[in-house]
Parts: structure tokens; sequence; C-alpha cells
């Protein structure tokens, strides 16, 4: 295990996608994100994707000199084309759109197409509870070409891991951040898994007759993904997919010379609107810190120390790592470096 403080790990990896070619601006947005990850322990969605990165720069995944534009718009809504840029990039502009919007009309709804991987969506979800909005973020579409998630009682994949997010601000406290896949698990795990020639939990992933399997090299011989909780998960799978791909017209803007079918067909949707909408934002906020006292106020269950909020897990982790240092796997280190190598710098 290699320990590596967050501005250190900030800075090389601000280097190596800025000497790959990302402007930066882009360079430094992306590296935030991917750090801010590793700190609030969410290691699947941070520094891991370095390396990939920099391969879909060379060849062509990520259009480098491409911009977010706005397609299409009204006072409460936008259509955002990313044009294959870096996910964390489009994505960044989508959720600032939409607060803007939500700022002047209370509500809005912005989608996003033509967009490589946006990383955690619980980011956007804490950009938006900073400036006191409640937000939902559903990403869809990613198992068009390349399904990897069985719908619930069905044998053969046809979704993806089609995560979703929301974030609820409280007064004194932080913001509540729901965020998860709707899959059992993360793909990076399952990665991770057969590399290190680990089991996955069960209920995790089937084989490729539908039979519930804990060894990941099921998965890659013709496997899939697992919903979580059964038909629940399911239907949200199946919301997250009309909301992220059939709402935004993510097949529209699909362009078959793109080299990566994993996002060809990728859209998000962003959904925000104002905490204050109904009552001041101080009455409001009053009535949020009240529930999320009483509910950490319950007893805990035997074998849990404390009742806690989604997002609180993360903050912990983050006081934590700010202040030890980010733990990274040796097998993911070696990775990164070695990328960073191929390219010149130092680590």
């Amino acid at each position: 295990m290699v320990i590596k403080n967050a501005d250190e790990l900030r800075q090389l990896t601000y280097e190596i996608l800025h000497v790959a070619g990302a402007n930066k601006n882009h360079a430094e947005i992306v590296s935030e994100h991917l750090v801010l990850a590793n700190l609030r322990g969410v290691d699947s969605h941070g520094v891991w994707h370095v390396p990939g990165y920099v391969e879909a720069i060379q060849n062509g995944s990520i259009i480098l000199d491409k911009e977010p534009e706005i397609a299409k718009e009204t006072e409460v809504s936008a259509l955002i084309n990313g044009g294959w840029n870096f996910g964390h990039v489009v994505a960044e502009f989508a959720i600032q759109t939409a607060i803007d919007k939500a700022n002047n009309r209370e509500v809005s709804v912005v989608s996003v197409v033509q967009t490589h991987h946006i990383g955690r969506l619980g980011h956007y979800a804490e950009i938006a509870a900073r400036e006191g909005m409640i937000s939902m973020v559903w990403a869809g579409g990613q198992g068009a070409e390349e399904p990897a998630a069985v719908p619930f009682g069905g044998r053969k994949p046809l979704f993806h891991t089609n995560p979703i997010a929301m974030g609820i601000p409280l007064g004194t406290e932080e913001p509540i951040i729901i965020d998860f896949a709707t899959s059992a698990t993360a793909g990076v795990k399952i990665v991770n898994a057969f590399n290190r020639k680990e089991k996955l939990p069960p209920q995790c992933i089937v084989d490729k007759d539908g039979n519930p399997t804990t060894d990941p090299n099921d998965f890659f011989n013709g496997g899939a993904h697992l919903p979580f909780g059964g038909h629940k998960g399911y239907a949200l799978m199946l919301a997250t997919e009309f909301l992220g791909r059939t709402f935004s017209g993510s097949d529209n803007g699909a362009n078959l010379n793109y080299s990566n079918p994993l996002f060809r067909r990728h859209g998000v949707t962003l959904i925000v609107f104002r905490a204050d909408l109904f009552q001041s934002f101080s009455e409001y906020a009053k009535r949020a810190d009240e529930m999320s006292q009483r509910t950490q106020a319950i007893p805990p269950a035997p074998g849990f120390e404390e009742v806690l909020l989604p997002g609180m897990p993360e903050a912990k982790a983050q006081n934590i790592r700010q202040e030890d240092g980010i733990p990274i796997a040796d097998d993911i280190w070696q990775s990164i470096a070695e990328t960073a190598s191929a390219l010149g710098i130092k680590t």
C-alpha cells in the first residue's frame, strides 16, 4: 500500500493529464474530481482511472479540443452537447448551468449527451447542495452497445451500472449525499477482484447462463452485474435508463464513428430545484437539521456504533485522509507510475 497526501496526488494527476494533452483548466477540473473521490473514500472513482483516461486521450475516445456547449435551451432547461470531452468537465458545466437556471426560475432540468465518463455523481450533488439546491443526477445509456447488467429475472445483460445521485442541503450540517450504482457493485471492484484473484461478495454478478457466482472470471466470460436489492434496484436501474438515455435523447446524438461504444449513447439528466421553494431557507434549514438530528439520535442496533446519514461516511473518510494521506493499492499505484513514466514524469 502506498500513501500519498492529497496535494501531491492532485499535482501528479494534473501533470499526467496535462502532458497527455489536456489543457490546464480541464486537467485541473479532472484532477480535483479524482483526488476528491479518493479523499472521500470512493476509490473506485478516484485516480484508479488516470491510466485509462490517458489511453482514452491517445486513442481519441476523449476529444480534447471540444468544449461543452448548449444545443437547446429554455429558461428552465438545457440540452448540453459535451463533444466527448472529459465527462467531469462536461458535467460540471451542466450542473452549473442547472444551478444558474434554478436560481433564476426556481427549478431546472438539464441533460447531457456525447460525454465520456463523468466520475463520481455525488460530486455534482455536492456542488448543488453548497448553493442551497436539492438535486438529482441520473446517468444511463452505457449499456446500449455494451450491456453489462441483467434486468431482474433476466438471463442476459441489457443495462449498465446506471448510477444515480441525490443531494439535500441541511442547515448547519454537511448535506445528505446519496450516490450509488444501481448494480450491486461497481465495475471497478470487479476489475480489481479479477486482477487480484479475489472472490466477489454473493449476489453481485451472474455467469453467462444467469447463475449467481462470486468468481470475477465469470463476469468477463459473458456474465453480468445484478441489480442491487432485487426488483427494487432493478426499478431504479430502469428509471435511470429512461431519464439518462431516453429522456435526454442521447441516441439522437450517437455518432457511430466515435471510437468508444460504451459512451456513444451515454446520457445524463440533472434535476435541480431550490430548497427554499416553498418556505424561507432558514425555515427549511431548521426543519432539515431537526430531521437530521432526530435520525442520528436513534439508538444504534447491535453491531453498529451510530446511525449515520448518507454522505457522512464520505465526510468522515475525507477528514481522516486529509490528515493521514490517501492509501493506494500497490497494483494501482504501479499502473499510475508506469503511465507517468511513459509521459516522462517522475513519481
